[in-house]
């Protein structure tokens, strides 16, 4: 009788937490049209389109249109995560609307994603950094994130950090046979650099100083140490320069 009463308990919370999470994109997705719309009825006022000027006028019109609209969903989407705290923790859970921290991670995605997708077609500049840190990401001076970042939150970039383009650093992996999700924090040092196509996985480390060549895997919970220089999958130490011409 308990365990059924739990289990009733358990689907109903799942039931309330899918409702609310469409609730949550609905709400802040359509607050990301107001500052269009806005526009555009003070933009009617001064055009009407009886002129041929005017419809000269229309493609740039458009064209800014769209980026009010990008601005304003990125912005927006991050300034609620960021004023509500929403935040997932490093650990494995159960992936279900019932868990605490899987809801938040679902939350987090949703709202997410979609903005992440825009910023990966469109150059936003130094805006993505500021999302990011909206999101809760570490971010250090002079630090170029290019590529991918799957979980913000749970990431952190020291200092004079680059980041090549198609990189990816995932914060989580989805165990669908077990029905679990496992969280873990990056955390790459001062002075790295990332190449092009890398791949780090959750709970990763690269100390001071690493270069991670191009292609390369850093697999879970994986050391890079500090000053060395890896490449290959999964990511080991290779020699270069002075170093390797002693082999």
């Amino acid at each position: 009788m308990t365990k059924s009463n739990g289990k009733s308990k358990k689907h109903s919370r799942s039931i309330i937490r899918s409702i609310l999470l469409s609730t949550i994109i609905f709400i802040v997705f359509s607050l990301g049209f107001f500052p269009i719309v806005l526009a555009g009825k003070l933009l009617l006022h001064f055009l009407i389109f009886d002129k041929l000027w005017h419809f000269l006028l229309l493609p740039f019109i458009l064209y800014w249109g769209v980026v009010i609209l990008i601005i304003s969903e990125i912005s927006i989407s991050g300034l609620i995560i960021k004023l509500f705290n929403i935040k997932y923790k490093p650990g494995t859970y159960e992936y279900s609307f019932g868990d605490r921290n899987t809801f938040k991670w679902i939350i987090i995605c949703s709202l997410y994603t979609p903005c992440r997708k825009i910023i990966e077609i469109f150059p936003v500049g130094a805006m993505k950094n500021i999302y990011y840190k909206l999101l809760g990401m570490k971010i250090g001076e002079n630090t170029l994130v290019g590529g991918v970042i799957k979980d913000p939150c749970v990431t952190e970039f020291g200092d004079n950090v680059t980041m090549g383009e198609y990189a990816i650093i995932y914060g989580h992996i989805q165990d669908y046979s077990k029905g679990t999700i496992t969280i873990g924090r990056i955390k790459i040092g001062n002075n790295c650099v990332i190449g092009a196509g890398a791949i780090i996985m959750p709970g990763a480390t690269l100390q001071d100083n690493v270069v991670l060549a191009a292609g390369a895997l850093v697999t879970q919970n994986q050391v890079l140490e500090k000053g060395k220089t890896y490449a290959g999958i999964p990511a080991k130490e290779i020699m270069v320069g002075k170093n390797a011409k002693k082999l």
